[in-house]
């Protein structure tokens, strides 16, 4: 017997649940931890933007028993270009915005970086920025002066450092030591390191340096080193 049709929903029901729908999903933005993910995207950063775009699913994926995170990409290119996307709550969208870029020659921006973190944090605190860069050009004072900012605001730095120039890893240890984060450093033969880093951070923004330590345990040497850096 055939079955009768199944009852229409009403116009207004239709959009009554896509209303919850938005409602739910911006409940759960809401309560995940925020994260910066900065990004040096001038010229000689390319290959490590690919590698970057097929890693950062691990700061997802890690967090996804600890309430989630929200990420907001940030970067820097040419002469005078800093973009930050919204406020995004899974990989495959985080994919997509970075998919978009393209690296472009240009001089660092790390200062005006942090000065967008730091009005990010103030408007609705955010638990930490990762940074992955390889150079400086900038004033070392300045940077640390802003870096201390950070660590006055309760805003940790990790500092991920791709290559061994020591004039730009002890910046970025200054950097780190001054927020109250951590500094690391990684090369690109080593795809797994660099994914351990991103795991860890994201798990002491969702749920602190207990979460990391437990991480830590069971995880790479470079994820104990951050551990032994955090105050």
């Amino acid at each position: 017997m055939a079955q009768p049709p199944a009852k229409r929903s009403k116009p207004g029901e239709i959009d009554k649940f896509l209303a919850r729908g938005r409602q739910l999903a911006r409940r759960d933005g809401e309560h995940a931890a925020r994260l910066i993910f900065a990004i040096d995207a001038t010229a000689s950063r390319q290959p490590t933007w690919d590698r970057a775009c097929k890693l950062q699913g691990e700061m997802f994926l890690t967090t996804h028993s600890l309430g989630g995170l929200c990420v907001q990409l940030c970067y820097y290119r040419g002469i005078n270009e800093l973009r930050a996307s919204k406020w995004l709550l899974d990989e495959q969208a985080l994919l997509r915005q970075m998919s978009a870029v393209r690296c472009e020659g240009g001089y660092t921006q790390i200062e005006r970086m942090l000065g967008h973190a730091l009005r990010e944090h103030r408007a609705n605190p955010v638990r930490a920025l990762v940074f992955i860069g390889d150079a400086n050009e900038e004033n070392p004072d300045q940077l640390c002066g802003r870096a201390g900012e950070c660590g006055l605001q309760g805003l940790p730095l990790f500092m991920f450092q791709e290559g061994r120039d020591p004039a730009v890893e002890s910046t970025f240890r200054s950097m780190a030591r001054l927020s109250g984060g951590a500094y690391a450093h990684f090369d690109h033969n080593s795809p797994g390191q660099l994914a351990a880093l991103l795991g860890a951070v994201a798990r002491y923004a969702a749920a602190g340096k207990q979460a990391l330590l437990d991480y830590g345990n069971s995880s790479a040497s470079g994820v104990k080193l951050l551990l032994d850096q955090l105050k």
